[in-house]
């Protein structure tokens, strides 16, 4: 099949399924207030917010008007898979920003996940037919070097052969380079983002042998349950974006030790073109300079076929938009398929939506991605088989042993809703016990406290839950909770130190080990002059590298809670640990917030 056959194909499939019945907190990028004007508030995935920024700012520019009355678009960053769970359940103002008028995910696909879950709840449907805005197709990123060792680019590669590296007692020795060690593999969480979807499905897809009706009886064959826990065997840990893939890659190049972290991730062919400019989040800063890696990565497109994210502009039909904003949102969806910003698209990395635009760079292999592919792509599920395989992902994702590290210094006893009155400490709690249910059988789980004790002044560490089985531990966390208290002082570094050796004492290797810790202060331990020389310590004991890191990874995942929490410095601990900051500096986003941690186990 060729590529843009292909292309046209998929949009078929992806409309038809979105018109059938069907299924990081949000970051505010630009939400200007638009005075009197018809409102048009976009939700858009994280890849596309500077680009649908910049369009809406030129759109706002011009004389667009709905009954005589201005129009004004403002976009907001929403993943895709938050999205969708936010518009099939309750879209809170107050923590999750604009309930939006158009609602861009990566993939058509999704808008089938939230029409399929509003059936299924017995409520109508909210997404209609979208318009394809730009595409991009998941590929398998690896850094040059090791896709060369696989035969690339001459070879076939694919899913199977993920596979076969992710199961093999070998792993790269069988390759020649057993300095690699055992095949490491990148993956978002199917639940979150497109790319986890995506990838889901392709290997699903593999496992199945097909490229087209996927059904029911083929996610319950035990063939295709036993391919699809085999890849997701070799997973380091899951994420609500490919961000934290790409931004860990990336500064473990600037250390010269690229091969060193994952050996692939599942991404979008943008990214990939993103990390090789230098750009690993596809956003610069002001006074940020692009600086291409050492070692790039290339792109493989799946052997066994892939799919491609089509970025729709759906204007929903719900409750909340009137006959005059769904007026205004159309002006802005053929304001976005003018030839000017179709062509705009490929400046950050996408193919147009208009398959009759020509593709031009960066679409080359200069960037690392090859403009003649996909030469096979795979049919979108039906809605029921796709949030099936949602479901049973659930339990075929690798398990993970994880210890959640709360904070429960005197400052926990703040109140964090003005509203309500709650404190900090009882958001927390709230927060940590709905999230609970997001371990599976197949988890270990632990809750520990810190704070300093009254009356020593010494760190004070309770194991409140010691680790064990999630189903047990669940109702045993949530019982303990309920008796916790905030305390005294906050000894961030020594509760982060002790904890983490504690898990590599204990580390599986079979599961995600990690520690997640949830502080909403400055490390003010006994010694506050050693505050330097500890944090160092800390440091460099994360990111020790290279030897015992490969051999025992755990991830540590802070969320910095609270206006007070020292960021930077939390910040620091994620990226020593290979893994990502979390920013709840609102108390009241917590439970979202702590959701999105979950994302990763």
């Amino acid at each position: 099949m060729s590529t843009r056959l292909g292309l046209l194909l998929v949009f078929v499939v992806a409309m038809s399924l979105a018109a059938c019945s069907f299924s990081t907190a949000g970051e505010s990028d630009d939400l200007t207030d638009p005075g009197d004007c018809i409102t048009v508030d976009l939700a858009v995935s994280s890849e596309k917010i500077q680009l649908m920024t910049e369009m809406a700012q030129e759109f706002n520019q011009a004389d667009n008007s709905v009954s005589g009355t201005c129009v004004f678009a403002r976009a907001q960053s929403k993943a895709s898979g938050l999205g969708a769970q936010l518009l099939a359940s309750e879209w809170d103002e107050l923590s999750d920003g604009p309930r939006p008028v158009i609602w861009s995910p990566a993939s058509s696909a999704w808008g089938a996940v939230v029409n399929q879950r509003l059936s299924d709840a017995g409520r109508p449907e909210i997404v209609g037919d979208g318009v394809p805005f730009m595409v991009t197709p998941l590929v398998i990123a690896m850094p040059e070097t090791m896709a060369s060792a696989l035969g690339w680019p001459e070879a076939d590669i694919g899913w199977t052969d993920i596979l076969a590296l992710a199961t093999s007692e070998d792993g790269w020795s069988a390759y020649g380079h057993p300095e690699w060690g055992e095949f490491r593999l990148g993956k978002t969480s199917p639940n979150f983002s497109t790319s986890g979807l995506s990838a889901l499905i392709a290997q699903t897809y593999a496992a199945a042998g097909k490229t087209e009706n996927l059904s029911l009886e083929d996610l319950r064959r035990p063939a295709v349950i036993e391919f699809g826990a085999g890849v997701e065997s070799a997973v380091v840990h899951y994420g609500d974006t490919t961000l934290t893939f790409l931004n860990n890659w990336y500064r473990a190049d600037t250390r010269g030790s690229a091969l060193g972290y994952v050996a692939a991730a599942a991404v979008e062919e943008k990214s990939v073109i993103d990390y090789n400019r230098g750009d690993p989040d596809g956003k610069l800063d002001a006074g940020e300079v692009a600086r291409p890696p050492r070692e790039p990565l290339v792109a493989i497109y799946p052997k066994e076929g892939t799919l491609y994210s089509d970025n729709p502009l759906f204007i929903l039909n719900a409750d909340w938009v009137s006959d005059d904003e769904q007026a205004a949102a159309q002006l802005f969806v053929d304001f976005a398929q003018t030839e000017a910003n179709q062509r705009k698209v490929l400046e950050f990395g996408f193919r147009p939506g208009n398959p009759s635009v020509a593709l031009a760079d960066p679409i080359s292999p200069a960037f690392g991605v090859d403009p003649t592919q996909p030469s096979d792509l795979l049919e979108v599920p039906s809605p029921q088989v796709m949030t099936t395989l949602l479901d049973l992902w659930r339990n075929q994702r690798k398990g993970a042993q994880v210890t959640l590290l709360l904070d429960v210094s005197g400052s926990m006893g703040e109140i964090g809703d003005p509203e309500t009155g709650d404190s900090k400490l009882l958001l927390a709690k709230r927060a940590i016990e709905s999230s609970l249910d997001e371990f599976s059988d197949n988890d270990q789980i632990s809750l520990s406290t810190f704070t300093l004790d009254d009356f020593t002044g010494e760190t004070l560490i309770v194991d409140v839950v010691p680790m064990g089985p999630a189903s047990a531990n669940i109702a045993r966390i949530r019982s303990a909770l309920q008796v916790l208290d905030a305390q005294s002082g906050t000894p961030l570094y020594e509760a982060t130190q002790r904890l983490y050796e504690q898990r590599l004492a204990e580390f599986d290797p079979d599961l995600i080990n990690a520690l997640v810790i949830l502080s909403d202060g400055v490390n003010d331990d006994v010694d506050p002059g050693n505050d330097s020389s500890q944090l160092d310590e800390l440091l460099t004991l994360l990111s020790r590298g290279s030897e015992g890191a490969r051999s025992r990874p755990v991830r540590v995942f802070p969320i910095a809670y609270g206006a007070d929490a020292d960021f930077d410095v939390l910040r620091a601990i994620a990226e020593a640990s290979s893994s990502a900051v979390y920013d709840a500096s609102d108390p009241r986003s917590i439970n979202k917030v702590f959701a999105e941690v979950i994302s990763n186990f």
